[in-house]
């Protein structure tokens, strides 16, 4: 899966499948993401500490092993966006964003690279380009590139409409620890404030044809928003499927009373 197929899968209305990962550094485990047959795979640099290099031999990997790679920058500063498409991804995912300027600079920023400075204000700003070659060369680079822009707290909300107007987003992402924190209910996903504020970030995006959907850690959460109507499935990450894996199985060994086999019994 590339980024020309996953923005194929998701232009089609197909729902798409993905995990994020924050301790993840050996290219080796792309595999297993790989067998596990994951449209796409988020890197994240925004509260993890993986370095360039890690992320870039870990994108390398992830589209061998047949998946999309995006990785979740550390902010919406736009040399961030180029640095990660520089790297090897195929996507970036901007987090916290909350107005329509910083919004069209990383939509731009994904979108123009290689163009810089004043020539790539230019054209943002005004739509002037070097040249027809130069519009037509940027437009065949910049085809393929997913852009996921993070909707996280109460004024991004308010100024969603402002936002899709830009143009470019291929995904809204929905951070549910950081919006329900803003909205004053923190980690309450069950709240109506919460539900109201997800549902609408949801059927707004939805209406431009652009999925939507939260970073939601268990099958219940997951399993509600599919039925809202989100398509982007963000499933879990590595933490908490290892953690989650080993409570549950390591439970069921803890609980219960094994009794030691004698030395030399079988």
């Amino acid at each position: 899966m590339d980024g020309s197929k996953l923005r194929a899968k998701i232009q089609s209305g197909e729902r798409i499948y993905g995990t994020m990962t924050s301790l993840v550094r050996n290219p080796r485990w792309a595999s297993v993401f790989g067998r596990l047959a994951f449209d796409y795979v988020i890197v994240d640099t925004e509260h993890a500490p993986t370095g360039r290099s890690e992320a870039a031999d870990l994108a390398f990997a992830l589209h061998a092993a047949g998946v999309c790679p995006i990785l979740r920058v550390k902010d919406s500063e736009p040399h961030a966006t180029v640095m990660a498409l520089d790297a090897g991804f195929h996507g970036v995912l901007v987090p916290y964003c909350e107005t329509p300027e910083e919004v069209r600079a990383a939509v731009w920023a994904a979108r123009s690279r290689p163009l810089k400075g004043i020539l790539h204000d230019r054209a943002r700003d005004h739509g002037e380009y070097p040249s027809d070659a130069t519009k037509e060369y940027l437009d065949g680079r910049a085809k393929d590139v997913i852009v996921m822009i993070g909707i996280e707290s109460v004024p991004a909300m308010e100024n969603l409409e402002k936002i899709l107007d830009q143009g470019g987003i291929d995904v809204i992402f929905i951070g549910p620890n950081d919006l329900s924190v803003s909205l004053g209910i923190p980690d309450d996903y069950a709240h109506p404030k919460f539900i109201e504020a997800t549902k609408y970030i949801i059927d707004t995006a939805q209406k431009r044809g652009i999925p939507a959907g939260g970073h939601f850690q268990t099958e219940a959460l997951i399993q509600e928003w599919i039925g809202h109507g989100s398509r982007f499935v963000l499933f879990s990450g590595d933490t908490r499927a290892v953690t989650e894996y080993f409570r549950a199985s390591l439970g069921k060994f803890r609980s219960t009373t094994v009794k030691e086999a004698k030395y030399g019994e079988i």
